[in-house]
């Protein structure tokens, strides 16, 4: 009888994932100390954080549209749904939920209980006044921008700055209609 031999292959592959994970960890950790250095003011740390979430957002969308096989999406509520379950998970392995929608539908928080960006990291005394994680409200906004919700991304809590989960407010400012490509053959 034939012995077949375990499938090895998952848990390379796992362990790939976790060890890419850790990376991006650690070069995340290095590009916002160099910001720090650089930059000096964490205001402007923030804002520099924020637009480079931007620029990853308006390009990330494209792959998380042809990737991830989601249908289009019908209002405000279910995009930012499917960003919380669908898109956290495909880009950070982590799940979010959307909690405290106000009446409009236009304003709700997308709460983190796991952020695998803290990894390793303790902000000093000096850095209180920073978002840490302030690329992902850029890549939320810029993801946005290009299925045409211009939004407000603001982080409402922090575990870095001792609060008990990570939450982001998200509110959509104004709903862009889709313009086409003007035809020249009329």
């Amino acid at each position: 009888m034939a012995r077949v031999a375990p499938r090895t292959g998952d848990a390379i592959f796992a362990n790939v994932e976790r060890v890419n994970a850790e990376l991006f960890t650690l070069t995340y950790g290095a590009v916002v100390r160099q910001l720090l250095t650089d930059l000096e003011e964490v205001e402007e740390v923030n804002k520099q954080l924020d637009q480079m979430g931007y620029n990853i957002g308006i390009r990330l969308i494209d792959e998380f549209l042809a990737k991830s096989n989601v249908s289009r999406c019908n209002d405000f509520r279910e995009t930012t749904d499917v960003i919380a379950k669908v898109g956290f998970k495909m880009f950070l392995g982590v799940t979010a939920s959307v909690t405290n929608w106000d009446a409009d539908g236009t304003c709700c928080s997308i709460v983190l209980e796991d952020n695998p960006l803290v990894d390793f990291v303790e902000l000093p005394d000096n850095c209180q006044g920073l978002y840490y994680c302030n690329i992902l409200s850029g890549v939320i906004r810029g993801a946005l921008d290009m299925v045409s919700m211009k939004t407000e991304v603001t982080w409402l809590r922090d575990v870095l700055r001792g609060d008990d989960v990570f939450e982001l407010q998200v509110k959509l400012l104004k709903h862009v209609p889709e313009e086409y490509p003007y035809k020249d053959d009329e």
